[in-house]
């Protein structure tokens, strides 16, 4: 059977009701700039490989890696080859990967040099004769963000950004989005001049589609959480993202940007979004995003930020059974850097929904665990028929959504004490999760997030003006911290500076331990 003609082809016998069937991308390619990075090597590659090996890839699919080392086809193929071993969700199978290694390119080269561009679009043209890519092809931009817009540039002058009739060009930005208000618009002008702002996909892999959904799902399709998801009910909603590792190898991106640049902006202010947002009209990313849009524009900064946020940097100390070293002895530190490894932020979102109900945002690294979490936390009962001793221990009912890593919902609540002569109550949890009681694997976000890219699906990636509102609720912040001098140090495997917790006392609040 010919495929030339019409490309859209459908199965006469599948009802478009049947949501068993995943969708699978057409015939494209993958071209991933920075092949040799941490990111490429730990998730990309090996996310790439378990689409295929899912089925979700088109047998006519290539990738091409771009990078400064001089290496051969063959040597580039061995390097994929390792780190899909290495980090595969799917069981390594030969079949899998001869098909997709058959269709695996390398072109050496630096984001300067026109010559290495020619020779990309010359790769891309051979996909698109000898795989059947059919002028289909998406760049991952898996660089620095100051590396943007050289890279832009010469997709332009190369001729790559631009498709054929028919076929489509997408690019893939990684965060940061620039690293103030202006530096973001000066990002977005830059890569609007070559791509539609429609093909630009800005990567955020908190917001993998699963997570997202869990949440909306959670929100949207029950009746009992919604009519008390509000000021009337709600104390407060503590947004946590905790990391339990250090720097890493990352002191050349992570020194001048710190935790809030690195986790607030994008990761937390999106989080706060999708909890405090009204109902969507539909799922759309365009129904979405305006709901988004209204959360973040309806912020309000505290008046006293010395009260309101609080930044750490990590000292020495103990994770796990390790001594680990503080961060300003961290290879490639500079030893008087005031970065914050820490940080945590009050906000206020003005809108009848939740007036009144503070928003405490909290990220860092070195800290008790990793965990990623929203935790609703709810007034107390307006009248407590029982003596103050029997309900010492009993704290203020929370739904607690777990991000990662143990994806799932945690509600807490006060339950009478077995026994006993004394009505005495206790705060208790129910707990449900992703893992125990579903048997399909959450994928991987990158995996989502590609096939999104790939599918052309209108991405739940934030869009430029969330960008931009996000540095515009950051940026004062981030001034006012630079006046500051040296952040509060805390010691590694602890949950961050003693200012964090004042700022929560004062109102007579804590932070959930986790």
């Amino acid at each position: 059977m010919g495929m030339s003609g019409n490309t859209n082809w459908t199965n006469p016998l599948r009802d478009p009701r049947d949501l068993r069937l995943p969708r699978i991308a057409g015939p494209c390619s993958l071209v991933i700039f920075g092949v040799t990075g941490d990111l490429a090597q730990k998730k990309l590659l090996p996310a790439v490989y378990d689409l295929a090996n899912r089925g979700l890839l088109p047998p006519s699919f290539g990738l091409t890696g771009f990078a400064r080392r001089d290496w051969t086809q063959e040597h580039f193929i061995e390097f994929v080859k390792t780190a899909v071993k290495a980090r595969c969700r799917t069981p390594f199978k030969e079949s899998t990967w001869n098909n997709l290694a058959a269709g695996i390119r390398f072109v050496q080269g630096t984001f300067d040099d026109p010559e290495a561009f020619e020779r990309l679009s010359a790769t891309v043209q051979e996909l698109d004769r000898d795989r059947g890519t059919r002028g289909n092809h998406a760049f991952y931009m898996s660089v620095p963000p100051s590396a943007f817009p050289i890279v832009s540039k010469q997709l332009a002058a190369s001729g790559l950004s631009r498709s054929s009739e028919g076929a489509w060009r997408r690019v893939i930005i990684e965060k940061p989005f620039g690293h103030d208000l202006a530096s973001a618009k000066e990002l977005d002008r830059v890569v609007s001049e070559v791509f539609d702002p429609s093909s630009v996909f800005r990567i955020d892999h908190y917001l993998g589609k699963e997570t997202v959904q869990n949440l909306l799902a959670l929100r949207f399709a029950n009746a009992m959480y919604e009519p008390v998801w509000n000021a009337n009910y709600v104390d407060h909603v503590q947004i946590t993202m905790a990391e339990d590792i250090g720097i890493g190898g990352r002191a050349g991106y992570y020194d001048g940007i710190g935790a809030a640049r690195d986790v607030i902006q994008n990761h937390l202010l999106q989080l706060m979004a999708l909890t405090a947002m009204e109902e969507p009209v539909s799922f759309t990313a365009k129904d979405l995003t305006a709901e988004k849009t209204k959360v973040l524009s309806a912020v309000r900064l505290p008046k006293d930020l010395a009260a309101n946020t609080a930044r750490g940097q990590y000292a020495k100390g103990w994770q796990g059974s390790h001594e680990v070293v503080g961060y300003l002895d961290e290879k490639g530190i500079d030893p008087k850097s005031i970065t914050e490894t820490y940080a945590a932020i009050r906000l206020d979102i003005d809108t009848r929904r939740w007036a009144g109900v503070p928003f405490y945002l909290r990220t860092g690294k070195r800290l008790g665990k990793r965990v990623t979490e929203i935790a609703v936390v709810f007034k107390r009962a307006p009248h407590l028929p029982f003596e103050q001793t029997a309900v010492r221990e009993l704290g203020k009912n929370a739904i607690v959504i777990r991000v990662q890593p143990d994806e799932g919902v945690t509600m807490r609540f006060g339950a009478k004490v077995p026994g006993g002569t004394t009505m005495e109550v206790r705060d208790v949890n129910m707990d449900f999760s992703y893992g125990r009681s579903f048997t399909e694997n959450s994928p991987e976000a990158y995996e989502r997030l590609i096939l999104d890219v790939l599918l052309g699906d209108p991405p739940l990636f934030p869009t430029t003006e969330e960008v931009n509102l996000s540095w515009k609720i950051l940026d004062p912040i981030e001034e006012f911290w630079s006046t500051l001098g040296q952040p509060q140090p805390y010691r590694a495997g602890t949950w961050g500076p003693a200012e964090a917790d004042e700022m929560l006392a004062r109102e007579g609040r804590h932070w959930r331990m986790p």
